[in-house]
């Protein structure tokens, strides 16, 4: 008998892999509701949101210096839900996770 972790971790690791894997992962899930995989799929979510609305603004700014800590934040936050996901673990992104599972809440 698989674990709740071991039956939605494809899902929870195809999340991570580009917005286009977060919406292929969404629809895998759609029919089984894992609560693993719906997990991460909210958390994974959340940090391509954050990329995008905060990369509009680190945009506007012209230095290397705020674009790399920007860039190395975020790849940071990826990092770690992703080997989240793959270890079967359900940890929530340092500093944004826990708000990422209130504000996407209705994704499951």
């Amino acid at each position: 008998m698989k674990s709740v972790a071991e039956e939605g971790k494809t899902a929870a690791i195809v999340a991570y892999l580009t917005v286009i894997g977060t919406i292929i992962a969404y629809f895998m899930n759609n029919d089984t509701k894992n609560p693993f995989a719906s997990f991460h799929i909210r958390q994974a979510f959340g940090i391509h949101i954050t990329f995008y609305l905060l990369g509009v603004l680190v945009g506007m700014f012209d230095s290397w210096l705020i674009s790399s800590a920007f860039y190395v934040c975020i790849f940071i936050l990826w990092i770690y839900g992703f080997v989240s996901a793959v270890q079967g673990e359900q940890k929530e992104v340092p500093l944004v996770g826990a708000q990422f599972q209130k504000w996407f809440s209705t994704i499951n």
